[in-house]
């Protein structure tokens, strides 16, 4: 008897019908279904997800969501990177809202970095505009034993509120761990320069623990079509400079280096000149995270995904779009 009354339920699209509405449009529990409709709660999952087989109860993601998680899943598998988020903008990106978008970018970037680092990491961080405000986002209740390291030398004369160590100096504060900076100019004007800093004890103390780095968090400069990276804004290069980039080729720059269109180093006496890690030596770290806003960055951020020099994405809704687009034209371009 109990077999039959079962059977006559589970052909019911009535019964199903009210357990799905019940389940997913008054928001009952399972157990308060179960008891209701006078059915086991095995019987009301069963139930739920014929709803969802039959087309009884359907879902729907609407935008910018459904783009952004798209997007996501054909950036992580295309350019095999570990995670790639991208945060739904609602509005427009205009030059109003511009400071707002990245603000929101470097919240989820703070969140990323909060969820991945445990004790006994060292994580290497970059100097920035979006970089300054996430820092500022990491949450003082969630304590990790964490070494934090500049990856890079000092550019406080540019913008004080970019100093690296300055940021590295609250982010450990954030996590309650150690922190050690390059107390040094991140550009010199001879190699010279450079080479004797870098055999003080404490730089070559920082350069071996640039080896260590199990994850890292940087943004990234837009150099082309125009030159609006703070580096080329806030006078970190001179105007010969600049114009050894350009006829160079570059198109972005990330932690002091440049970077030509395929995501190579510029070959120029500024790689020389740069008290930074090493893209050889950032290439190695295990998780390397770049967090990037506005529509303007899609050059740059293609760069980087073609030198092999990010491995989770963090981006807002209209970067993503325009990046999806100059792959596509990229890919149609070489069919």
């Amino acid at each position: 008897m109990r077999k039959m009354r079962s059977e006559v339920y589970n052909q019911s699209t009535c019964i199903v019908s009210q357990a799905a509405y019940q389940y997913y449009v008054e928001e009952r529990t399972r157990a308060e279904i179960s008891e209701n409709l006078g059915l086991s709660s095995p019987t009301i999952s069963r139930l739920l997800k014929r709803a969802k087989k039959e087309g009884i109860i359907e879902f729907k993601m609407t935008e910018p969501y459904l783009t952004c998680y798209q997007i996501q899943e054909e950036l992580q598998e295309s350019c095999g990177l570990k995670s790639v988020i991208v945060v739904p903008i609602t509005e427009d990106e205009t030059k109003e809202n511009e400071e707002s978008i990245k603000k929101q970018v470097a919240l989820e970037g703070a969140r990323y970095l909060q969820r991945m680092i445990k004790d006994g990491d060292t994580v290497g961080l970059g100097w920035g505009g979006t970089m300054y405000h996430l820092i500022q986002y990491l949450n003082p209740c969630r304590k990790v034993n964490a070494g934090i390291v500049t990856m890079h030398g000092d550019i406080a004369g540019c913008n004080p509120k970019l100093d690296a160590k300055t940021l590295v100096r609250r982010a450990a504060m954030a996590f309650g761990g150690r922190n050690v900076s390059i107390v040094a100019p991140g550009l010199y004007t001879s190699v010279g320069e450079v080479e004797r800093i870098k055999e003080q004890k404490n730089c070559q103390e920082i350069f071996d623990l640039f080896e260590q780095i199990d994850m890292s968090v940087s943004g990234v400069g837009s150099l082309y079509p125009d030159f609006d990276s703070p580096l080329a804004t806030l006078n970190y290069l001179n105007q010969e400079e600049m114009e050894v980039l350009k006829k160079e080729g570059v198109y972005s720059d990330i932690l002091l280096r440049f970077l030509k269109k395929d995501g190579q180093e510029c070959d120029t006496s500024l790689r020389d000149r740069t008290l930074a890690i090493s893209l050889e030596t950032y290439k190695k770290i295990p998780c390397k995270i770049v967090v990037a806003s506005g529509r303007k960055k899609a050059l740059s951020v293609d760069t980087i995904l073609k030198g092999g020099l990010v491995d989770v994405l963090v981006m807002d809704y209209h970067l993503a779009q325009e990046l999806m687009k100059l792959r596509q034209m990229n890919e149609n371009e070489t069919a």
